[in-house]
């Protein structure tokens, strides 16, 4: 597969869009990522399951450059609970490296997909029901960090996203500000994504069928273009995300998660070709 100019410029174009909602909702840009590219790598002649794990990969892959940029704007600000960074990335590594090595080389890519949309919807519904958690809830203690930061890694491994559709509403049930958290959770997508990434380079290193200039399930043309292109716009993303009313925020995540949801959940069901 060449990358002929209408496909550098859509993949510009993604990493723009993607770089922005990094920073503006803390999610790493993973969940836009994975169903375009997964679009992209259908209809460019690889398998639809190679495809979706292929996305999911390649999108893991650019959030290591992606929340570097974002955390950095964020940290200016001195939103980032560094307490809560160091709490939950250990738990993090182990949940990643049993996804990126293990589930993710087993299960097909159909079941990702319907994995993707389950997880992203309820953390749609979630954002507009807009509950609010029992003012005495507080951040569990060590133990419960290690524990909520493994179900974050293990699941952001397998549906290729910075971890922010768990970990912000994760943070906002605990009694976390909103921008705290999703300043937060753009801190967590480096570990995230580097425990993970490792984990797909392994366990996809012998597939058949892949794309050229792939390693491992990373497809790394696609990773080279946007990863260039969503740094330049975190920042700004950021800078929005402390300009915008919480309730605004929330309600900004939760459309973009449905409407990614219902695009994963098509793919998820259509019949093997």
């Amino acid at each position: 597969m060449t990358l002929e100019p209408l496909l550098i410029a859509e993949l510009i174009a993604l990493g723009l869009f993607t770089g922005f909602l990094a920073g503006l909702l803390g999610i790493g840009g993973g969940m836009l990522m994975v169903p375009f590219l997964t679009f992209m790598l259908s209809h460019r002649n690889v398998g639809a399951d190679l495809a979706v794990k292929m996305a999911i990969a390649t999108s893991m892959a650019t959030i290591v450059f992606t929340s570097l940029s974002s955390v950095r704007a964020h940290h200016r600000r001195g939103a980032v609970r560094w307490d809560l960074v160091r709490g939950l990335a250990p738990g993090i590594v182990i949940g990643a490296a049993f996804a990126g090595l293990g589930a993710f080389a087993v299960l097909k890519g159909a079941t990702l997909a319907l994995v993707f949309a389950g997880f992203v919807a309820f953390s749609a519904t979630q954002m507009i029901l807009n509950r609010k958690p029992a003012p005495s809830r507080t951040v569990p203690g060590p133990a419960g960090l290690v524990g909520a930061g493994s179900a974050i890694g293990f699941l952001s491994g397998l549906v290729g996203a910075g971890g922010g559709f768990i970990s912000v509403p994760f943070m906002a049930w605990c009694n976390v500000a909103m921008h705290q958290a999703v300043a937060t959770s753009a801190a967590l997508g480096f570990p995230i994504a580097v425990a993970n990434v490792l984990g797909y380079i392994v366990s996809g290193h012998d597939i058949a069928g892949r794309p050229a200039a792939s390693l491992g399930y990373l497809w790394l043309p696609a990773l080279v273009v946007i990863a260039s292109s969503s740094v330049l716009m975190a920042p700004l993303g950021a800078r929005a995300a402390h300009a915008m009313p919480v309730h605004h925020l929330k309600r900004v995540f939760a459309v973009l998660l449905y409407g990614l949801a219902a695009y994963m959940l098509y793919k998820g069901l259509q019949p093997p070709a």
